[in-house]
């Protein structure tokens, strides 16, 4: 076992922690805190693992950094949005009744693909609002070709690019908070 435990920290190693990542946490970074001087939001949204990733940034942003999140994660919202719109919708009919101007829409997505992250993506740039995703599976997927800040993991495995997902999006939060160790 020790091998595979090796072998499965290298990946971790080699994708979430390159230094060529630094601009565009730092990016991300500004941009919270424009979102925050704006007295605006950051709107997450995603589906399954990605839901929970987009809920634990929406509260960490607004408890920790003081940026307020916002996540589309209650089932009444979704199941009413879904059923009246499509599944396919549901998250961009979030965006349209919730983004106001100055929102950022951060969305979460393994492969990049997902209808319902992709149309939430296009209907935040068709309201002007700049748009942030964490991707992984191929590179060139339509969601991160949406996005202002595209975060990409170059992996398959789904376990390891939702946990590097959860490595930026706190690693971001902190640096806002300009440390990693506070108090709540």
């Amino acid at each position: 076992m020790k091998e595979f435990y090796n072998g499965y920290y290298d990946i971790y190693k080699k994708l979430a922690f390159d230094e060529s990542l630094y601009p565009i946490l730092t990016e991300f970074k500004h941009l919270a805190e424009e979102v925050r001087s704006n007295n605006a939001k950051l709107i997450f949204a995603g589906n399954g693992a990605s839901a929970a990733i987009s809920a634990h940034g929406a509260v960490d942003f607004t408890k920790q950094a003081k940026v307020r999140g916002i996540t589309f994660n209650e089932a009444d919202l979704i199941t009413c949005f879904a059923n009246d719109f499509g599944y396919d919708n549901w998250m961009s009919e979030g965006i349209k009744h919730y983004a106001d101007q100055n929102d950022v829409v951060v969305l979460t997505s393994v492969s990049g693909t997902s209808p319902s992250a992709v149309n939430a993506a296009k209907a935040a740039r068709d309201m002007g609002l700049k748009v942030v995703s964490f991707t992984g599976r191929y590179e060139d997927n339509a969601l991160r070709e949406l996005s202002d800040i595209g975060f990409w993991v170059d992996s398959h495995a789904y376990n390891i690019v939702e946990c590097i997902h959860m490595i930026w999006l706190t690693t971001v939060i902190d640096a806002v908070i300009g440390k990693y160790v506070y108090e709540t």
